[in-house]
């Protein structure tokens, strides 16, 4: 048996949602645990991400709007099961939806302060069977990092640190539209001045719901949460998980694990190399992902027994080289540039060839796909005046007041007709301008004959719902001059890990679990397949399959908790 300088029953790498639900879960059962992370900040991916958890038949729905049934037939429509999606089983996805409302509801029971993210958050595939055309995602309320007291400096930065719903905050490049959004807005100031006067630090999005997981924990003593702690090993013993190799004080410490070893540690979005061997053409300098998901825990658990899998899949979020996106905590993303009317997006021969609304994993998806055919990456976001004067451009409003400094950086490409705009991309002019006239006529039509935008509850969801037309994502680009922007395929994280079963065990060559050993979030080959089929399906399956480990390895999987 191996030596150990210390030992708990639960030892958790990775500080992310997940990890936080299944610590919570360990104090319920009596249990101790540590988690160890490698960063100086607890948080994880879900600090920085919306935060936002896709959990079907939840407590905030409508009596009668959901079911498990509708859940699962929906999941069983849009994810396809197969040798090359071995995350993914009809029993995982059935795992995931009977046991994510459960999830959801002890995290409250534990004080964690969430509610529905919205009644139109619509699942990227809403026309399929069993898809929801109002909202499966539950989202954590606005919260004040004070209350942490000495850990609130602790807390990884996120990316909307304002007293707002992360709901609220999505309306507001429509709020020349609406008093209501203007309500909506004044609303935030006065708040964030009457946070500044009173010593607020109000967070929302995945910071807000990972400072609140991390109060619970704190509160209830749930765990001993190491930072600056990375893991280098799983220490095996008889092919038995029984624990890791840590470092404490600049040396080497060995903790045991009574009951087992959650990997909970993020992905490798951070690692050129992996990239480079997973997913070619993709750049770790496009992704959001945080700077410590560098694949550590990937390595070390493959090195145990496991199997990776679905490795060449992330969660694509489109960008765009803006000024300052090499600096930017959050790059400059286009998921609601294309989508809105007045622009399209073409590879550099000029073609369409997408949907450009619909969910962000699949945009990127088909980029790379589309480029091992026809050269499109980047590809071209084309639009017109009517575009620039409504709309803010990857997210940067003021172009009235910026343009002529996008223009002269190199960012904005402008022409006072289609075909100069053609010349400057360097795409052949005449297609360019056919493609053009094509979807001016589909606009006319208030149908896109080709990729069938604007279909889908979700294409409207990314459009503008004040658009005077019967599509709201659909309006011509005939007003002079003519702008293009370069898209590329960022993302949010990778989407790749080790294989694991219904119980969030690892399994090895032979799919049989190896003892103690667990895995959650993106450490894991996603429990999704290669779709992501709504808003939060990352950050809802890692708290749920960080539970439902906890649960397991506690002895109480066919018990209430």
């Amino acid at each position: 048996m191996a030596d150990f300088d210390e030992a708990f029953d639960w030892v958790v790498v990775g500080s992310g949602a997940g990890s936080m639900s299944s610590a919570l879960l360990m104090k319920k059962a009596g249990k101790s645990v540590v988690i160890l992370e490698k960063a100086p900040w607890v948080g994880g991916t879900t600090c920085k991400s919306g935060g936002v958890m896709w959990i079907p038949n939840n407590r905030f729905m409508d009596p009668g709007e959901d079911s498990n049934e509708k859940a699962i037939t929906y999941l069983n429509a849009v994810v396809p099961d197969g040798p090359d999606s071995p995350g993914t089983s009809p029993e995982r996805r059935m795992a995931y939806v009977t046991e994510g409302p459960k999830m959801l509801d002890f995290i409250v029971e534990q004080g964690v302060a969430v509610e529905r993210g919205s009644h139109f958050w619509p699942d990227y595939y809403d026309e399929l069977p069993g898809g929801c055309k109002t909202s499966r995602t539950v989202t954590a309320l606005p919260f004040n990092k004070k209350e942490l007291g000495s850990w609130s400096t602790k807390l990884r930065q996120g990316f909307l640190e304002v007293p707002a719903r992360l709901d609220d905050g999505m309306k507001l490049p429509f709020m020349k539209h609406s008093w209501k959004i203007k309500k909506i807005f004044l609303k935030i100031a006065i708040a964030v001045v009457l946070g500044k006067l009173t010593g607020k630090q109000w967070v929302t999005a995945g910071a807000a719901l990972q400072g609140r997981m991390l109060k619970a924990v704190l509160e209830k003593q749930a765990a001993d949460i190491r930072l600056e702690s990375p893991v280098s090993e799983i220490i095996m013993d008889g092919g038995k998980a029984v624990g890791v190799v840590t470092v404490k004080d600049g040396k080497p410490w060995r903790i045991g694990a009574n009951l087992g070893i959650l990997v909970n540690a993020g992905g490798f979005s951070q690692n050129q190399a992996m990239r480079d061997k997973y997913m070619p053409g993709t750049r770790k300098e496009w992704s959001n992902g945080i700077e410590s998901n560098t694949g550590d825990l990937h390595v070390a658990m493959e090195k145990a027994g496991g199997v990776l899998a679905q490795m060449d899949e992330m969660v694509g979020f489109q960008m765009t080289e803006a000024p300052g996106w090499e600096t930017d905590y959050v790059k400059p993303g286009t998921q609601g540039t294309t989508a809105k009317p007045h622009a399209i997006q073409v590879d550099q021969s000029g073609v369409r060839y997408m949907n450009e609304g619909g969910s962000y994993e699949l945009f990127c998806e088909t980029m790379l796909k589309r480029d091992k055919e026809v050269p499109a990456v980047p590809s071209w976001a084309i639009m017109d005046q009517q575009y620039m004067d409504e709309y803010p451009l990857a997210g940067k409003s003021g172009a009235k007041r910026n343009l002529d400094g996008w223009i002269q950086s190199g960012w904005v490409k402008r022409a006072d007709t289609i075909e100069d705009l053609a010349k400057i991309i360097n795409v052949p002019p005449e297609t360019l301008k056919a493609t053009v006239d094509r979807w001016n006529g589909f606009c006319d039509k208030g149908v896109d004959e080709d990729f069938h935008r604007g279909e889908r509850a979700y294409d409207d969801y990314l459009g503008d719902p004040f658009f005077d037309g019967p599509n709201k994502t659909m309006g011509r680009i005939d007003k002079a001059p003519f702008y293009s922007i370069a898209i590329v395929p960022g993302d949010v994280g990778t989407y790749g890990g080790v294989v694991t079963d219904v119980n969030a065990r690892v399994l090895d060559a032979e799919k049989q679990p190896i003892e103690g050993l667990y895995a959650c979030g993106i450490s894991t080959a996603s429990p999704m397949g290669r779709v992501y089929p709504g808003a939060g399906a990352s950050v809802g399956p890692s708290m749920t399959f960080g539970w439902v480990a906890a649960k397991h390895a506690a002895g109480l999987s066919n018990q209430p908790v």
